[in-house]
């Protein structure tokens, strides 16, 4: 008896479970940013130590790199017009760099690449934090965000007064 009130328990802790991302109408599981070397390699070799450490001097010196590569994980549970956004915050400018990528309304899910290179890269000063979107049409499906990016208010923003 104590058997069969566990197994049922695991069930139907993983119908909830099932029921939950059914719900979520889409979903980015990974962002993995790579710089590019010159000849537009992420690495040298397939392992992931040495990805790491190459990735590590591309990032100290900006002078062996032609661009950025986004390489986004993402899933959705909808037919819509469906497009990956990423904005990227740097030096030097007050307003969010925005690429778009459209996706296929027949693909459910997969990975995407998203690429910053060329003058366009050359000309952007030093990356501080970036946001990549799931959106379809205006609305944002899924979201996922670097360490240091934040919501910005407006300047011109009222502050709200202090309570006592």
């Amino acid at each position: 008896m104590k058997r069969i009130l566990q197994i049922a328990t695991t069930l139907s802790l993983f119908g909830a479970l099932s029921t939950a991302d059914a719900v979520r109408p889409g979903r980015i599981s990974k962002v993995l940013p790579h710089w590019l070397d010159l000849q537009g390699r992420h690495t040298l070799s397939p392992s992931l130590l040495e990805r790491d450490a190459y990735q590590a001097q591309l990032r100290a010196d900006r002078s062996l790199c032609s661009g950025i590569r986004f390489d986004v994980k993402w899933s959705k549970n909808n037919r819509g017009n469906v497009k990956l956004q990423v904005e990227l915050r740097v030096t030097g400018q007050t307003k969010a760099i925005q690429l778009e990528q459209p996706i296929q309304p027949t693909r459910r899910s997969g990975w995407n690449a998203i690429t910053l290179d060329g003058d366009a890269f050359n000309a952007i000063g030093e990356i501080i934090a970036w946001r990549v979107l799931l959106l379809d049409g205006d609305t944002v499906l899924a979201e996922q965000r670097s360490f240091l990016w934040t919501e910005r208010k407006p300047a011109n923003a009222a502050k709200e007064p202090a309570v006592d």
